[in-house]
């Protein structure tokens, strides 16, 4: 899964209650190299997310359990989430498998979560140097365990291995605060509710 290098979790100092998720100390700079919505226009993770807090998420459509698993959570989160905090937020999928996730497709399987939901897709190398800057390696298996060059992919049979952690980046678009695949979605209101405070 993702290479997330020397993490650096940071206390609370005493606070009532403290972050599921782990704070970076210091955080990932975030690439604004520009990925591609399902509209079919140009979204940079740094331009484009004015927001106070965006969520990110690395999957794939095809991904047979983790990803519709960490979607549904992103969904679920959002439904415990005001009016007021959802304005101040984003929530973004990324896919790790652009040879078969077009804007369409992604559009079709981000809606089926919430519509809010930002999707973006693009060229791989672009995609991998998103993820990159934010530690998440991305590798192509067939069957067997072996690796695929992901310049001659076949149309269908092979998996990816990506990050299935939930990135926060802040309004300096830097990661700030990461979550693992298995927080739930009220760690994850909770913790989106006390960044939105804070900031």
């Amino acid at each position: 899964m993702s290479l997330l290098g020397l993490v650096t979790a940071c206390g609370g100092g005493g606070e009532p209650a403290e972050l599921t998720g782990t704070s970076l100390d210091p955080p990932f700079e975030v690439s604004s190299t520009p990925l591609v919505d399902t509209d079919g226009e140009a979204y940079s993770l740094t331009e484009d997310t004015d927001e106070d807090l965006t969520l990110v998420f690395f999957g794939y459509t095809n991904c047979p359990d983790i990803c519709g698993q960490v979607m549904a959570t992103l969904a679920g989160t959002l439904t415990r989430l005001d009016d007021g905090q959802k304005e101040r937020l984003d929530v973004v999928f990324v896919t790790t498998d652009p040879a078969r996730d077009d804007e369409a497709v992604v559009a079709d399987y981000v809606s089926a979560f919430d519509p809010s939901i930002v999707g973006l897709t693009g060229d791989l190398a672009a995609i991998r140097d998103v993820a990159s800057s934010m530690k998440v390696a991305i590798g192509y298996f067939d069957a067997s365990g072996k690796e695929l060059d992901p310049a001659t992919l076949p149309d269908a049979g092979y998996d990816v291995d990506h990050g299935t952690q939930v990135f926060g980046i802040s309004a300096d678009d830097d990661v700030e605060t990461f979550w693992s695949s298995d927080v739930s979605q009220a760690q994850l209101a909770h913790d989106v509710t006390m960044l939105l405070d804070q900031g």
